[in-house]
């Protein structure tokens, strides 16, 4: 994963924070693993991530969440 001077990318640091059973559960919403749907989402999944309501079975630690707002705040970057 990229360090905090690092540039993101959705494919090496954002889809791989989703497991299988994370995008088998939000399918019929949207598909955590492609691009453009995490992209048009991102707003209403970040602030789920920090209110803890996903994923589903717990909550992600800090740093997680903190890489997800990092690539949103960076403009959601491919």
């Amino acid at each position: 994963m990229a360090d905090q001077g690092s540039r993101l990318s959705f494919e090496d640091d954002i889809k791989p924070l989703f497991r299988d059973e994370d995008r088998e559960r939000m399918q019929w919403a949207f598909d955590l693993w492609s691009y453009d749907d995490v992209k048009e989402n991102a707003p209403q999944i970040l602030e789920r991530l920090q209110d803890g309501d996903m994923p589903c079975d717990g909550a992600w630690p800090d740093e997680q969440i903190d890489t997800f707002r990092r690539w949103v705040n960076a403009g959601t970057p491919e």
